[in-house]
């Protein structure tokens, strides 16, 4: 047994005392005693500037001093004894940390909703697995689909959220984009930075583990392009908008790629598509917001129109390059030849809200031509997928894949046959060369031919 006598000077207001007291305390089954040298002065005294309540003393020692009155807890009892009067909490407390947990979640989910522009980058995961359906065969890789899918959906956040990064200061002056999050302080830019950075490079490398490098490539191209090439060409040209019409129709390319792996003739028609219909739909947006436009400092085509008569008929024009579409598609053997029929009655309905438009230059004409655009492209998408035919470039990928190693296995097995055939004619031809033969064969059949030929002689002579 282990036992130490501490000595404790205890102050009073008018006395003062000494009390041995035995400090020994069992702690998993071994006996320790209790040092508290640390607090001791010089002279062995406790330091004037602990409190004795720390120590496990009652806080009125002074007057009423009793030996049972001092009960020592080993620190390891007291230590657990604090952490579970921290830990216990009331159902209050309980309840304002889940609400407070819970509004925080909300919070940071609606501003990555409104950096990543969920809406507009939804629309590019649709024209993106059109063009997976579109660059498929008979059988549609639904699993290769929707990793597709999500990591363009990732890249399009990502792409949004660097645009926002960029433009912070154009839309705090715009009313249409003040609200977001960024310009009104609701989050930070190295937030957003790090939010956009993280799901730029998961959504790429999806696509290059689940479907193929081709696809990511397109998909990392197409990051750089909207958010270093068309974010900072809005404030700087005109051009901004033909650029932007380059980046909406590189999704579909890249859904296409994901399912064939390779680009066809046939996967341009619905990039094309896009192409042509993002013009007069951005035509007519840049319109009816160009004084907005002015005012954050974006350089659209339309402001440099005050009439809007060569941007109504920018919107014209284009809207008639997209009646050849749908007799391409039908040549090509992408659909059938009723996609043919309403494509082309489509398109003639949005070329007559784009000649309204042209004919009588209002903010009225133009939003009714900006919402036709916006019911085209998704019944364009969706008689395109109904009408698709397999592609058959795949199919005939795949069977010439199959052709070609089969035609490998079989030449390789037709050149090792061969090559034992020859190395059997030499053995046979060494075997015959090296054997030696008796003398009076060689005799009897050169001197002598009249002569019988030996029974050993080999009758290839």
């Amino acid at each position: 047994m282990f036992r130490k006598k501490l000595f404790f000077r205890v102050c009073s207001k008018n006395s003062l005392f000494f009390a041995p007291i035995s400090a020994v305390s069992e702690v998993n089954g071994i006996r320790e005693g209790l040092f508290l040298s640390h607090l001791h002065s010089a002279s062995g005294g406790i330091a004037s500037n602990v409190n004795p309540s720390n120590l496990g003393f009652p806080n009125d020692i002074g007057t009423g001093f009793s030996a049972n009155s001092f009960k020592l807890a080993s620190p390891r009892v007291a230590e657990r004894r604090n952490v579970s009067s921290l830990t216990t909490l009331s159902p209050l407390d309980f309840e304002s940390k889940v609400r407070e947990i819970g509004d925080s979640a909300r919070h940071y989910g609606r501003c990555y909703w409104e950096l990543s522009k969920a809406r507009l980058s939804m629309l590019v995961v649709a024209t993106s697995g059109a063009g997976f359906v579109l660059g498929s065969d008979i059988v549609i890789d639904f699993a290769g689909l929707c990793w597709t899918c999500a990591g363009t959906m990732m890249v399009a956040a990502s792409a949004n959220s660097l645009n926002q990064v960029f433009e912070i200061t154009n839309d705090a002056k715009m009313k249409r984009t003040m609200k977001r999050p960024l310009p009104a302080g609701r989050l930070s830019v190295p937030h957003a930075v790090s939010w956009a950075s993280a799901v730029g490079v998961g959504g790429a490398t999806i696509l290059a583990c689940k479907a193929n490098m081709l696809a990511a490539g397109l998909a990392a191209s197409n990051l750089a392009l909207y958010a270093f090439v068309y974010t900072p060409l809005k404030q700087l040209h005109p051009i901004n908008t033909w650029v932007g019409a380059v980046v909406g129709a590189i999704p579909p390319l890249l859904g296409w790629a994901a399912a064939a792996g390779q680009v066809s003739p046939g996967a341009m028609i619905l990039p094309a598509a896009l192409y042509f219909w993002q013009i007069p739909h951005f035509m007519a947006l840049a319109y009816f917001c160009r004084n907005d436009y002015a005012v954050g400092g974006f350089r659209m085509f339309s402001l440099a129109d005050p009439s809007g008569e060569r941007t109504s008929l920018v919107a014209l024009r284009n809207c008639l390059y997209l009646l050849p579409v749908g007799f391409l598609a039908y040549d090509w053997s992408i659909t059938s030849a009723s996609f043919f029929l309403e494509s082309v009655i489509l398109t003639s309905c949005m070329s007559a809200a784009a000649l309204s438009f042209y004919l009588n230059r209002t903010t009225k004409n133009a939003r009714r031509m900006f919402h036709a655009s916006l019911l085209y492209l998704p019944i364009f998408m969706a008689g395109l997928l109904l009408h698709r035919l397999p592609n058959t470039q795949n199919e005939n990928r795949i069977d010439n894949n199959a052709v070609l190693a089969e035609l490998s296995s079989t030449g390789a097995k037709m050149l090792t046959n061969k090559t034992n055939n020859k190395n059997q004619i030499k053995l046979r031809k060494s075997s015959q060369s090296g054997s030696a033969r008796p003398p009076v064969a060689y005799a009897s059949v050169a001197p002598f031919p009249f002569l019988p030929a030996p029974l050993y002689l080999s009758r290839d002579l």
